[in-house]
Order: structure tokens, then C-alpha cells, then sequence
């Protein structure tokens, strides 16, 4: 059985990549790699390839070795907030996986889709039917999936192009020192721990747009905007620039005890409240890819987090308010005139 799988950004390694892509394990990869059975353009590659934006790599993989897996149904409530042949935007909650991977082979998004019936793309990447654009693991909201390969291939090509605006709230520690701010810092693969990311010379290129919506005792509500797409870049940048996510186990840096100790208990009770990264994926907008047809949509900050902007606001009120974002004027004050 041969696969071809096309590059759509560059990755750092083939061993990585296919491991990625197949939903393999870093040793079966190396294996099918030392074995000269993963090639480009009829040559075999080596495992430390760097492979380029565009380039087709095939493999082949021997008659007693199983396919890449198939994705078994799960079952889990996800609220939809628009869709039709073509495509779906859900309201992602926190704590669930898109794609399989290494850990998380059966109890992804798209094993959810699969057991709903959800018809899916074929995806540009094998292992990632339907997935346009993805979501960590613990960041909630908007996420758009594709049915169809037309569909798919439509999507994609307006986020390369910046014509699909990915709106966040984000509850950071500290206070920006202007607002609204350009983060624009190279983003690469932590050189020690692998599953981080990091900025660092050499990185990927990424731009993050960040304002300010609501300021705190010792946090901002922040509303951010993706110029790029890269891992973990919002977490990053905005670590990057001292105003790290709070609830983030990553990369908050200190988190609470960053607080000057006469505050300290507040902020051990705010970060206390956090269940996770408070960061939330609120707005979407895009034409849709067949269509036409504008589409503008939004996702409150969701409940398991309220108590903690609740707490960050000192304001209890907040806790009984059905739309804290609008009621902070997160909608209202949108950027969304600048660029995209």
C-alpha cells in the first residue's frame, strides 16, 4: 500500500513529520525510513530530511504491515453554531483533542465527528480529515472543519492568504504597556523539551496583534488576532512580551507568584479559579468557500472559566451575566479594521 502525502508548510524533520502526518509512532516512521520505503521524486529520503513547502513524499508500506489506522467513533456533545454541506463551525470545549496523535487515538474531535456521521474532507494531511485550522487541547471556541475536499482546499487557501479572521480573548497576567500592540518575534521548536515551543532566532516567522479590552487589578483581558498560524503562537507571544496566559501550565512563567507579595492571596485565588489556559477562540469570519457568503460568528467565554474573570474583575456580577464578553465590550470594540 503507497500514500502520498503533500507538504503544506515545512516541517523540521521526515521522521517527525511522517510520525505527525500517519499518526505513527517515532519508531515505526524511523523504520519505514530506514528501510527506504518513504521517497521524493523516486529517491529515498533520509530520516533528518528537511522537507519544503509543496514537496510530495510517497511511502510504501510492506504487505504485513498494517495501514494507518481508521478512526474510531466516539461520542461526545458538541454545540454547532453553523453549518450545512459543506462545512461546520462548532464551539469547541476545552479538553479535547482535534487529531489523533501519539496518546490520543480514539477520543479526538475527529473521532466525535466520525460517530455523529459528520461527513469529512479528505484533508491536505493524512490523520486530519476535515481539520482546516486547529485548536489546542485546552483552548476553547470556534473552529471551522470541512466536508468536502472543495470546501477544504477553499478554507485553506483564504487562511494562507489572511482572509479568515481568528478573533481570541485571552485573560493575561499583567498590563500591556500599549494597546494595542504587534508581537512579531520567530517562533521554533524548543531545543530541550520538544512538546514547547519557544522564540528564538532561526524560528518560523509569526505576527500577533494583541488590544486591550478590560484592565484589572493584576490582569488584562486582552482580545488577540492571529496574522500567522504557528504552535502554541499566542501562548508564546504573549509569554514572550510578559503577559503570560493565566492558567497556562506551559508558559505562564511564575504565574501567580509574578505578583508583587502584598497581593499574592489574590492572585493564588484567581489563578485557583483557572481550570486551564484561559484563552478562548470568540470570533470567526470568513466568506464561505462555496458560496460566497459572509460569515460572522461568536462564542461567549465559557462557563467553566467565568469564575476566574469574575475574580480578575472583582466583580461578582459577572458570574450571573449570560454574555461577559459582550457585557466588557469584547464585541463591541473589535479591531476588525485593520488588517487581517
Amino acid at each position: 500500500m503507497n500514500i502520498t502525502l503533500c507538504v503544506v508548510v515545512p516541517t523540521e524533520r521526515l521522521d517527525r513529520f511522517l510520525a505527525d502526518q500517519l499518526a505513527l509512532s517515532r519508531t515505526q516512521a524511523g523504520r519505514l525510513i530506514a528501510d527506504k520505503r518513504v521517497s521524493a521524486r523516486g529517491k529515498a529520503l533520509r530520516a533528518s530530511t528537511i522537507l519544503e513547502r509543496g514537496a510530495e513524499v510517497t511511502v510504501q508500506f510492506p504487505p504485513d504491515e498494517p495501514p494507518p489506522r481508521t478512526y474510531a467513533p466516539a461520542h461526545a456533545e458538541l454545540r454547532f453554531v453553523y453549518e450545512d454541506e459543506h462545512l461546520a463551525v462548532l464551539d469547541k470545549p476545552a479538553g479535547l483533542v482535534v487529531h489523533p496523535g501519539p496518546g490520543h487515538w480514539d477520543d479526538t474531535l475527529v473521532n466525535v465527528l466520525v460517530g455523529r456521521g459528520t461527513a469529512l474532507s479528505a484533508g491536505s494531511t493524512a490523520g486530519r480529515p476535515g481539520i482546516v485550522h486547529r485548536l489546542d487541547r485546552d483552548t476553547s471556541g470556534l473552529l471551522v472543519v470541512a466536508k468536502s475536499d472543495l470546501a477544504h482546499r477553499r478554507l485553506a487557501g483564504a487562511i494562507e492568504r489572511r482572509q479568515v479572521k481568528r478573533v481570541y480573548a485571552a485573560l493575561v497576567w499583567g498590563h500591556l504597556r500599549k494597546s494595542p500592540v504587534d508581537i512579531e518575534a520567530p517562533i521554533a521548536r524548543h531545543p530541550k523539551e520538544r512538546k514547547r515551543m519557544t522564540v528564538a532566532e532561526g524560528g518560523r516567522h509569526a505576527v500577533t496583534h494583541a488590544a486591550l479590552v478590560a484592565r484589572f487589578a493584576h490582569a488584562d483581558l486582552l482580545r488577540v488576532r492571529l496574522g500567522t498560524g504557528r504552535t502554541h503562537q499566542i501562548r508564546v507571544h504573549l509569554a514572550h512580551i510578559g503577559c503570560p496566559i493565566v492558567g497556562d501550565r506551559e508558559y505562564t512563567f511564575g504565574g501567580s507568584r509574578r505578583v508583587t507579595p502584598s497581593a499574592r492571596l489574590e492572585a493564588e485565588r484567581l489563578e485557583a479559579l483557572a481550570p486551564r489556559q484561559l484563552l478562548h477562540a470568540a470570533a470567526l469570519s470568513f466568506a464561505h468557500p462555496v458560496t460566497g457568503v459572509p460569515l460572522s460568528l461568536t462564542s461567549e467565554w465559557p462557563e467553566d472559566s467565568r469564575p476566574a474573570l469574575a475574580e480578575a474583575a472583582g466583580d461578582a456580577n459577572l458570574l450571573a451575566q449570560r454574555n461577559p464578553l459582550q457585557y466588557l465590550g469584547f464585541f463591541a470594540s473589535d479591531d476588525s479594521s485593520r488588517d487581517s
